[in-house]
């Protein structure tokens, strides 16, 4: 997708994997610096900062909280007080 600014003709690109990738939390808090890059650039995510803050923004890109706890997904308005 070639998406052209209007304004100053700039173009921003974005292509979206096949894959969402599937590594745990842990897998990312031993993952080597040049394989995390790979895979926030081949998101289109920023390879900008040191590991740590790598690390701390693909476990928040790609992390979510796991659908295992129904407790987390009550709709607080149905329940009874």
């Amino acid at each position: 997708m070639d998406v052209r600014n209007r304004k100053n003709d700039e173009v921003s690109v974005f292509q979206m994997p096949l894959h969402y990738p599937r590594y745990s939390k842990e897998d990312y808090l031993d993952m080597p610096e040049w394989k995390l890059d790979r895979v926030l650039a081949d998101y289109g995510l920023s390879t900008y900062g040191d590991l740590a803050h790598k690390r701390e923004f693909a476990i928040g890109a790609f992390l979510w909280i796991s659908t295992h706890s129904p407790k987390l997904y009550q709709d607080k308005s149905s329940t009874t007080n």
